[in-house]
């Protein structure tokens, strides 16, 4: 059967949809917080208390909103990819500790677990053919076969 075989013909694709789908909700997901301005920054960067940094929490969540909104620009672009998936990834990180601590459910956090594991794979993926980062010769030529 053909979908036991080893070949991925639709690999490129099926990362563009996924960069597209993820970039487009954090973008979405990343702009209240980039529009919240200071204060909504110091109240997402008190987030980092939970790692025992509780200097310039504003400094913190303003890079948390960019992180977001601005990866999820990269993420459509697939510019930057690995850099982006590693700010997401801590990103993410983060708000599930922030859930955690706070005693929250685990539906409250799991979603952001979820995600820190997404962005941990895509780093290693790369942002396949379909990407600014491969029109740019940021990405590895591709061998005809895959290999593990």
């Amino acid at each position: 059967m053909n979908i036991f075989k080893n070949e991925y013909p639709k690999l490129h694709l099926g990362l563009l949809l996924l960069r597209i789908g993820l970039g487009i909700m954090f973008v979405l997901h990343g702009w209240p917080k980039l529009a919240g301005g200071p204060e909504r920054w110091a109240g997402v960067g008190g987030a980092m208390s939970n790692y025992g940094i509780t200097f310039a929490p504003t400094f913190w969540g303003f890079l948390a909103a960019v992180s977001e909104f601005g990866g999820g620009i990269l993420l459509l672009l697939g510019l930057f990819f690995r850099p982006a998936s590693i700010f997401l990834f801590f990103t993410m990180l983060v708000a599930a500790t922030m859930h955690l601590q706070k005693g929250d459910a685990f539906s409250d956090y799991s979603h952001a677990i979820e995600l820190a594991i997404v962005f941990f794979s895509l780093y290693f993926t790369g942002p396949g053919r379909y990407s600014l980062d491969y029109k740019f010769g940021r990405y590895p030529t591709e061998s005809p076969t895959i290999r593990a």
